[in-house]
Parts: C-alpha cells; sequence; structure tokens
C-alpha cells in the first residue's frame, strides 16, 4: 500500500495521470474492509507530518475519484451480467413459447378437422331431416289412407253382416254336419246297451276259453270297448290339418265316410263273426272317422258361413252332435234296439250318416276360402261364393278373404312347429287349447259314457235311468237350439262364462246329493236334477263354443294346424276321461264330480281373464286382437350418447342412413344402438323368435345429432 502511495506521489509530481490502483481484475472486486483500515493507518500516520497533509489530502481526493471509477465499472459489469441473464431467459421462454406454438398449430389442425366432421355431420344431418319430412309427409298419407281403408272394410263389414241365410248354405250345412252327427251318435251309443255288450264279451270268452270271465275282466274289455273310440279320435283330429290342405275341406269330409262305412260295418259283424276284438277294432276305425270331422266340419261351417250367422251356424255343430246322442239314447232303450240281439244293429246304424253325406256333399261347393287362399282360384272361388249366398255380388267376401290374405300372406303354410314358436299365434293357440279342455274335463263326458250307471247308482231303477238319460239327450238339442241366436247376440266368451258357472255349481249339488242320498229318500231325484241342469248349462257354453273359436281365432294359413292340435287334446281329454272315470268312481265314491268342480273353477277364471269376444269380428281382426297384445307394432326412439364404439352391444352392423331394412333381415331385430357418436331412431316391427316372420313391412332408419 505504501508503495501504491509513493508512485502515486511520483506520478502526481512529474504531472502525469494516476495509475490505476488495481489491475482491471481488482476492478472488478469490491475493496476489502481490512485495507482500507490499513491505509487510514498509515495515511494518519503520514499525516503526523504537516508536509504530507496537502499530499494526502489529494491522494483521498484521487482514491475517492478511483473507487467511484471503480463502482461505476462495477455497476456496468452487473448491468452487463444482468443483460445476460435476461437474454438466457428470454431464450429459454422463447423456446417454450415455440413449442406451445407449435402444440396450438396441432390443436388448431385438429379444430379444423372436428370442423370439418361437424360440417359433414351437418350436411347429413340436414338430408336425414329432410328424410324425416318426407317420413312425415309418407305417414299422413298413410293415416289417410288407413282412414279410407277403415270407413272402406266398415261399409264392407256392414254389408257382409246383411247377409243372410240362403237355401244352398242351408244344405250345404246340413250335408257337412252330418259329419258331427256322426260324432255324436257314436259318442252316446256305447252308452245304454252296455250290460248286452258285457253278456256278448262273457259269451264269447266262455266259448272260446271254456271258463267264465271274471267280472273285472269284462269291465276292463268293456272299458277298452268305451275308450278306443277316443284313441282314433286323436290320430283322425290330428291328421285333419293335413287332410285339409292336401284334399280340401270338401274333399276330406268325402273321403272320411270311407272310414265311417267301414268302421260302422265292423261293428255290426261283430255279433255275427262271435268276435269282439271286432267290435274295437271297429270302434277304433269309427274314432278316427269321427276324429277327422271335428276337425273338418267346424273349419268347413265356419268359412263358408256369412259373417253375421258364424257363430249361429258353428252352433249347428253342437246340434247335430245332441241330436245324435238323443238319437243314440232313444235307439238304446230296450223297447228299440237296447237288446242282446239288436245292440249290432245299433251300433251299426252308424253307417247312415256315412252314406248319406256321401249322398249330399258332393252337390256342395269347396270352401272358397281354401280355393281362393290355398289354391289361388279365384274364378272358381267366386262361384262357390256365387252359389253360397245365392247372389251375384260377392264382391265384399272376396276382398275380405283378400284381407285375410294379405294379413297372412307368410302364413300361407304353417308347420306344427311354425304355429307352437310363433308369439302371435301361441296366445290364440292356448286359448283354444283350453277351450277344448274345459269341454272335456268339465264332466260332461263321464255323464255321456256313465249317464246310465250314474243315474243307477243315485238310486234309481235300470229302466227308469235309462230314460233319464234319454232326458239328457233331449235337453241337449232343447238347450243348442235356444243357444243359437244367443251366439251372435250374447257373444261367445258370455255364454261360455255362464256355462262355466252354472255347470260349476250344479257339479256342488251332484256330489252334495251323493253324499246325503242315503239319508234321505228323495235325494235321488236331486242327483237327477242336477245332472240335468249340469248338461243344460253344458249346452249354452261349453257344448259349442269350444268348436267354434277354435276355427274364429286363426286365419287360413294356421287354421288346420291349430284344429289339428286343438282337436287332438279334446280327443286326449276325452279319452282320459273314459278310461279313467270308473277308477276314479271307484276311488272318490261320492265324491267323483268334486275333480271336475276344480277343474271348472280353473277354466272359468281363465275364460274371464284371456278369452277375447269374437263376435261379429272378421278372422283379421280376431288375428290383429292377438298382435296388439303381443306389441306387434313399436316406435322407439335410441337416446345413446356419445362414446367409443366398444360400448355399443355387439350385434350386426348397424344400417347408414336412409337405408330401409325389411324384417327377412336380421338386423331389423335392433331396436337401439349407436353409430358414430349418433343416436339412432328406428320404426320396427316385433319379429316372430323362431318362425318366419309374419309380417312384410318396411323400416325407417334415422340418424340423430346428439
Amino acid at each position: 500500500m505504501r508503495q501504491s502511495c509513493h508512485r502515486l506521489l511520483e506520478h502526481q509530481q512529474a504531472g502525469e495521470e494516476e495509475p490505476p490502483l488495481y489491475s482491471p481484475i481488482d476492478r472488478i472486486s469490491v475493496v476489502p474492509d481490512h485495507v482500507a483500515r490499513e491505509a487510514d493507518t498509515k495515511l494518519t500516520r503520514y499525516a503526523t507530518t504537516e508536509e504530507d497533509e496537502a499530499t494526502l489530502r489529494e491522494l483521498l481526493l484521487s482514491l475517492q475519484r478511483q473507487v467511484s471509477v471503480m463502482s461505476m465499472n462495477l455497476s456496468q459489469k452487473l448491468d452487463d451480467l444482468q443483460r445476460g441473464d435476461r437474454q438466457l431467459e428470454t431464450t429459454v421462454a422463447l423456446c417454450e413459447i415455440r413449442t406451445q406454438l407449435q402444440e396450438l398449430t396441432k390443436s388448431v389442425e385438429s379444430c379444423q378437422s372436428e370442423v370439418s366432421e361437424v360440417k359433414r355431420d351437418m350436411v347429413a344431418i340436414k338430408q336425414e331431416l329432410d328424410t324425416v319430412q318426407q317420413v312425415k309427409e309418407e305417414i299422413e298419407e298413410l293415416r289417410e289412407y288407413v282412414d279410407r281403408l277403415e270407413e272402406h272394410s266398415q261399409r264392407r263389414k256392414l254389408r257382409l253382416l246383411e247377409q243372410g241365410l240362403t237355401f244352398f248354405l242351408s244344405y250345404a250345412i246340413l250335408a257337412a254336419v252330418l259329419g258331427m252327427l256322426q260324432f255324436g251318435y257314436n259318442t252316446g251309443v256305447i252308452n245304454a246297451p252296455g250290460r248286452n255288450i258285457e253278456n256278448f264279451m262273457k259269451d264269447v270268452y266262455k266259448d272260446r276259453y271254456g271258463r267264465d270271465i271274471t267280472e273285472e275282466t269284462v269291465k276292463r274289455l268293456y272299458s277298452i270297448a268305451v275308450s278306443i273310440f277316443a284313441i282314433g279320435g286323436m290320430l283322425g283330429g290330428f291328421s285333419g290339418g293335413m287332410i285339409a290342405n292336401r284334399f280340401g275341406r270338401k274333399g276330406g269330409l268325402l273321403l272320411n265316410n270311407i272310414l265311417g262305412i267301414s268302421g260302422a260295418s265292423l261293428m255290426g259283424f261283430t255279433k255275427i263273426s262271435h268276435c269282439y276284438e271286432m267290435l274295437f277294432f271297429g270302434r277304433f276305425i269309427i274314432g278316427v272317422n269321427c276324429g277327422l270331422n271335428t276337425s273338418l266340419v267346424p273349419m268347413y261351417i265356419s268359412e263358408i258361413a256369412p259373417l253375421n250367422l258364424r257363430g249361429g251356424l258353428g252352433t249347428v255343430n253342437q246340434l247335430a252332435v245332441t241330436v245324435g246322442l238323443l238319437l243314440s239314447q232313444v235307439l238304446g232303450i230296450e223297447q228299440i234296439l237296447g237288446t242282446d240281439d239288436g245292440w249290432p244293429i245299433l251300433l251299426g246304424l252308424a253307417i247312415c250318416p256315412a252314406i248319406l253325406q256321401l249322398l249330399l256333399l258332393p252337390a256342395c261347393p269347396e270352401s272358397p276360402r281354401y280355393l281362393l287362399i290355398t289354391r289361388q282360384w279365384e274364378e272358381e272361388a267366386r262361384r262357390a261364393l256365387r252359389r253360397l249366398r245365392a247372389s251375384n255380388q260377392v264382391e265384399e267376401d272376396i276382398e275380405e278373404m283378400r284381407a285375410e290374405e294379405r294379413a297372412q300372406q307368410a302364413e300361407a303354410s304353417i308347420s306344427m312347429r311354425e304355429l307352437l314358436c310363433s308369439p302371435t299365434l301361441r296366445a290364440p293357440l292356448l286359448i283354444g287349447v283350453v277351450m277344448q279342455l274345459s269341454q272335456q274335463l268339465s264332466g260332461i263326458n263321464a255323464v255321456f259314457y256313465y249317464s246310465t250307471s250314474l243315474f243307477t247308482s243315485s238310486g234309481l231303477t235300470e229302466e227308469a235311468a235309462k230314460f233319464a238319460t234319454m232326458g239328457i239327450g233331449a235337453i241337449m238339442v232343447g238347450m243348442t237350439l235356444v243357444s243359437l241366436p244367443l251366439m251372435d247376440r250374447t257373444g261367445r266368451r258370455t255364454l261360455h262364462l255362464y256355462g262355466l258357472g252354472g255347470m260349476f255349481i250344479f257339479s256342488i249339488f251332484i256330489t252334495i246329493s251323493f253324499l246325503i242320498k242315503e239319508m234321505i229318500d228323495w235325494m235321488s231325484y236331486l242327483s237327477v236334477v242336477s245332472t240335468l241342469s249340469f248338461v243344460v248349462f253344458f249346452a249354452v257354453g261349453p257344448g259349442s263354443i269350444p268348436w267354434l273359436i277354435t276355427a274364429e281365432l286363426f286365419s287360413q294359413g294356421p287354421r288346420p294346424s291349430a284344429m289339428a292340435i286343438a282337436v287332438l287334446v279334446n280327443w286326449m281329454a276325452n279319452f282320459v276321461v273314459g278310461i279313467g272315470f270308473p277308477s276314479m268312481k271307484a276311488l272318490l265314491e261320492n265324491y267323483t264330480f268334486l275333480p271336475f268342480s276344480v277343474f271348472l273353477a280353473i277354466f272359468w277364471i281363465f275364460t274371464y281373464k284371456k278369452v277375447p269376444e269374437t263376435k261379429n269380428k272378421t278372422f283379421e281382426e280376431i288375428l290383429a286382437l292377438f298382435r296388439n297384445s303381443n306389441g306387434s307394432l313399436r316406435a322407439i326412439v335410441g337416446c345413446g350418447r356419445r362414446g367409443p364404439p366398444s360400448s355399443a352391444p355387439p350385434a350386426a352392423p348397424f344400417p347408414g342412413p336412409g337405408q330401409r331394412l325389411t324384417m327377412g333381415s336380421p338386423r331389423a331385430r335392433a331396436a337401439r344402438r349407436s353409430h358414430k357418436g349418433r343416436s339412432q331412431l328406428l320404426v320396427s316391427w316385433t319379429e316372430a323368435q323362431c318362425s318366419p316372420c309374419p309380417y312384410h313391412h318396411t323400416t325407417n332408419v334415422l340418424n340423430l345429432c346428439d
């Protein structure tokens, strides 16, 4: 420091500029405190001399200037350093901004692509809105068309309701119902000569084996003769649909008479041949004949009858059955043919209805519905209608048949399996089957087959019991005649409910009379009155309605198969009652009719809940009842949100905008689905699960923006 001061003084004395105290490097640094203090100490030491005061003053001033310069240089350096830091930060910030700009550019490009997609969607939406508008206009046109069609249908229906009963229609119905008379006759003919037939079996057995047959075996053989008729009926009823489709309604009835003649001949020659197995075989053949009749005759009558007379003329089926029952009971009394020599003739008289039908039926026309819908023979159908209606104005009938044909085009030929699988047809099939069961499991067959023994067990003499059985037939005929006008006035469903309800009440009375007949003498007459009343209510409802309503519930396509199934069930129940009633009577004794009471209650509830009214309704209207109840027509709006494609349920590819589907496509099963983030609007018809869909309507698919 001292040397620095001396150099400073020397330079000042020489007039030179002051040299820097420090090197540029020193200028950058700050003077330490201890150096300053050392300088102050030495300066103080030199200040002791007076000569150095001025020098020191100058030195201090110079030192101050140098410190100021150093401070300025230091500040400048600091400023330079600060500017360098800001530049570095700016560079980093610019890099970040550049990166953000690149990302922003990518976002803008993505937005531009999305905007383009939105524009395309808007164009598609506009097109679809135009399609919606077109669909609305089409719907309005369809509504107007439907209104006109309904008005036209109502006028046509009114004209159909004005049709009356003509001579030739009456003749055709009379010729056809001879088959049902055959059924009724053979149902009741085995009842009255039961004792004579058992005696014949005993004689044959003794002659054949040289020993007497037990009473139990005789009863079993007689039960076989009774019930094998129902086995044949099952076979005939089940094949009725096939026969009807292959040979026609009229053709099937004509061929069926061959079986009727064969069966009646076998039964008539049973005693001459001295072989009761011939009786069994004859009863089986005549059972097949009657089974076919129960399927073909109601079908034929329901198809040729006018709309307003279909119920009453359908009841003629049951009238023929009851007349056949009454005829068999009257001829079966001992004073006529109910003897050991006369019973083969009684059974052989079943040949008469078959021969009479063979003579009368050829002059009758084939069913116009069969000719037009099944065979597509329009001119033959028109000729048949002109003969049946006795008029050349048959366009209303043709239009009604055409409407049924259009509604059931896919059912022109439907198999048993398709009938069972179709949701639309399953409900009417169930109703038809239960209605047939309500006829057979009501207990009426027990009365028909075993009425004589039933009255005998009630306390009547055998002769009085036979006359009481005749009373059953007479009441059946009378009440069936009464129900003829009521069928189209009161309705099928109402009459069936009345019939089942009355039968339920009097079945309870029959059970009560059986229980207390030994305590009170006149209770046997209460049993007879209750049984006759039971028959009265049967004739009002369950006697005729099941045959009629089963044919009414189905259109032309499924009708033969449905009738075959329903008749098969009827004959199966007939067989079960015929073979099981004697055992049930022995087991339950006085409570024999109690199971029938339970069945009647169940059938009444089912009829009240499920059976529709078919009075004055066309076949197309009846079928529409079951279509509507199954929700066939549905309008569904999908409200799906945007989501990934994986969120959509696995299914067939969704149709494009405006694409039309037919019900043949499996894609028509999907009612709601998402397609590229757009909701879908689908108007569709419900399709059958395992059968060809009976509807051929188109389906509109519209894409909607969320």
